[in-house]
């Protein structure tokens, strides 16, 4: 709520969660005087560590409050998901909302052009507890949405992609704030929940030289090393690697839905034809008409879960309006679930 500086910063940066309040708090390691004297750069101490810094650019900050007293409150909010510690199950509460709650309006929410974004935000409050999502990392790689809600009482942690910017894919930052997230909810044994809309990993020399590889792995260990209950739906894009990395039952989801909008494919339909008939369609006398048609031929093939789902890569094809329904049967089904690793052995997750 205050400033923190030097040394001092590494004791919040080891726990689970850092919350900053709006126009007080400061954190870094070297105030801007230093800064100024040993490189010449002149910045403020708002722009070099206050929450808005570290809740957009640099990622420290998962949470911002307007106040003392806001701050306190989201606290509050925050432990109600958790258990006292890592060997309890999270606190279940009576929940008003009917579990077997039925939105048609789900039934439509993605676009009927695969180019078309929309707020996976809106989506996940229309299936959740009382439309109530306590999001981590807000501001943060925007691309991914992580944070708790509940399903039937039960808390959950929820991570997703965001076709409302950068059409969801998933970059450097992304990867590293899902993997946390996921890696903590395993910790205290919060059950996962992924919707998926992912056209890729971002393409780039910026990417790739800042070790896309090496990040967007810490997603793919984080979500096959977890051991909790994990259910996904793809409800629209899931392409390639990327499809893979945003829990996969390639990587030991216990359950993997789909809707009917769900596209699962090693790439889009332009870049796959570019590669599998760019020679023949160079030399077809109507490049174009002959591009449309391979085009359609392969959103016949691939634009739709049922290929997926005829090789066991999903467990079902549901209507949208089912997703609340379907979900929280799923967490009951694998609610005693116990998967034990090796006692006193961990992988090495590539940080």
């Amino acid at each position: 709520m205050g400033a923190c500086a030097g040394g001092a910063v590494y004791s919040p940066a080891i726990t689970d969660f850092v919350l900053m309040v709006r126009g007080t708090s400061s954190m870094f390691v070297t105030g801007p005087d230093v800064i100024k004297s040993v490189t010449h750069e002149e910045v403020t101490k708002e722009a070099l560590g206050g929450a808005e810094t570290h809740a957009s650019v640099s990622g420290v900050a998962h949470i911002v409050a307007d106040s003392d007293a806001d701050c306190i409150l989201k606290i509050r909010t925050l432990l109600g998901f958790l258990p006292s510690n890592n060997r309890q199950d999270p606190p279940r509460r009576e929940c008003a909302d009917p579990c077997d709650r039925e939105d048609v309006a789900l039934d439509t929410l993605v676009p009927a052009s695969a180019n078309q974004p929309y707020d996976m935000k809106g989506l996940i409050e229309r299936v959740v507890d009382d439309g109530e999502l306590f999001e981590i990392h807000a501001d943060f790689a925007k691309n991914l949405v992580v944070g708790f809600a509940r399903l039937g009482g039960r808390p959950v942690g929820i991570v997703a992609n965001q076709p409302d910017f950068l059409a969801g894919v998933l970059d450097i930052d992304s990867a590293t704030k899902g993997a946390r997230f996921v890696r903590f909810c395993d910790a205290f044994n919060i059950p996962l929940v992924t919707f998926e809309d992912v056209p890729g990993f971002l393409p780039g020399t910026q990417q790739e030289f800042g070790g896309i590889i090496r990040h967007g792995a810490k997603l793919l260990f984080a979500f096959a090393e977890a051991t909790v209950p994990k259910i996904t739906v793809i409800t629209r894009k899931a392409y390639g690697g990327a499809y893979c990395v945003m829990s996969s039952k390639h990587i030991r989801t216990d359950f993997n839905y789909a809707w009917p909008t769900a596209e699962i494919a090693v790439m889009g339909p332009e870049g796959a034809v570019n590669i599998l008939y760019g020679r023949e369609l160079a030399q077809s006398p109507d490049p174009v008409a002959a591009r449309k048609a391979k085009v359609e031929e392969y959103q016949e093939l691939f634009a739709n879960p049922y290929v997926a789902a005829q090789k066991g890569y999903i467990d079902d094809v549901i209507l949208p309006r089912t997703t609340r329904r379907r979900l929280i049967r799923a967490l009951d089904l694998v609610e005693n679930k116990r998967d034990v690793l090796p006692p006193k052995k961990h992988g090495n997750i590539p940080l």
